[in-house]
């Protein structure tokens, strides 16, 4: 009877304890929020830091997301410049030693990729350039599962004692996007050779991904508004172009896609851009989904 108190008591202090707290991970933007959801699964307690609503470029570091980076065990960015003007406040304020550059909870997804559009030189008078290159590198599935990757590895690295289970999430998923991206490869071939106009430069790794070819911005300028002078510059330069599309990202005003539209009769098109910015956007999968079949209905 001693030895059963001593075995209940015991088995008692293990149902007692505390189950292990998920990895808590701050993503700057939606579409690294769910990759990390992917991968990590129930292991994983994931917070994206914006909306497919909101210019990454742009965003205020409210006090909400201070208090998110201070507890965070793994933060994942874009890089490239994106988060310039809010991440670095959020880092050095959060005290978090954890997440700060060079750290194992610093994770930014350009790190190591070939980037498009790489300025050769940089000016004031360019507009809102990024030195190493275009980081919207979400619009094509090859540089997602590139990312992926390497976000497995730091999975491991930060929770070895879930290394396998982080491993089988990652298989799994690899194998399902493989299959993905041949089938969207198909699926959009129509697409190929199809001259585009948008309205940031948003949208180039989607178009390097499915052979299409931009042949102007709405912005005279990366980060600069439409004008009325500068859009009738651009209908000028699209006289005898025979383009299929002008796209715009949720969070742009459509007043200038849709003035466009009017003047060159190609339809004015918005792409879900990240996670969340069409029904049916819930998860990668799905965004890639919606985004080709908007492209394919857009005539």
């Amino acid at each position: 009877m001693k030895y059963l108190l001593v075995l209940l008591g015991l088995l008692s202090s293990l149902l007692a304890l505390p189950a292990q707290a998920a990895l808590k991970v701050f993503a700057c933007e939606p579409e690294w929020g769910a990759l990390t959801q992917e991968l990590g699964g129930s292991l994983v307690s994931v917070y994206s830091a914006t909306t497919a609503q909101q210019d990454p470029h742009h965003i205020e570091a409210r006090p909400s997301l201070l208090a998110r980076t201070r507890n965070a065990d793994l933060l994942i960015c874009t890089g490239a410049g994106l988060e310039a003007g809010w991440l670095p406040v959020l880092l050095a304020q959060s005290g978090n030693a954890k997440v700060q550059t060079g750290q194992p909870g610093w994770f930014m997804a350009t790190d190591g990729l070939a980037l498009l559009e790489k300025p050769i030189k940089l000016d004031r008078a360019m507009g809102d350039v990024h030195a190493a290159g275009n980081p919207h590198i979400q619009q094509d599935p090859h540089m997602i599962a590139a990312v992926a990757q390497r976000l497995n590895q730091r999975l491991q690295q930060i929770d070895p004692a879930n290394a396998a289970a982080y491993q089988h999430n990652y298989d799994s998923f690899n194998q399902r996007w493989q299959a993905a991206m041949a089938r969207w490869q198909q699926e959009a071939a129509p697409l190929r050779g199809k001259l585009m106009v948008s309205h940031h430069k948003a949208f180039s790794y989607l178009y390097h991904w499915l052979g299409m070819t931009e042949v102007g911005t709405l912005e005279p300028l990366p980060g600069i508004d439409p004008s009325a002078q500068s859009l009738a510059t651009l209908l000028q330069q699209l006289k005898g172009k025979n383009v299929y599309a002008i796209v715009r990202a949720p969070y742009n005003d459509a007043r200038a896609s849709e003035w466009l539209h009017d003047h060159i009769g190609a339809p004015a098109v918005e792409l879900p851009f990240t996670i969340g910015g069409e029904p049916g956007t819930d998860n990668l999968f799905g965004f890639f989904d919606v985004t080709v079949k908007r492209l394919l209905e857009a005539h």
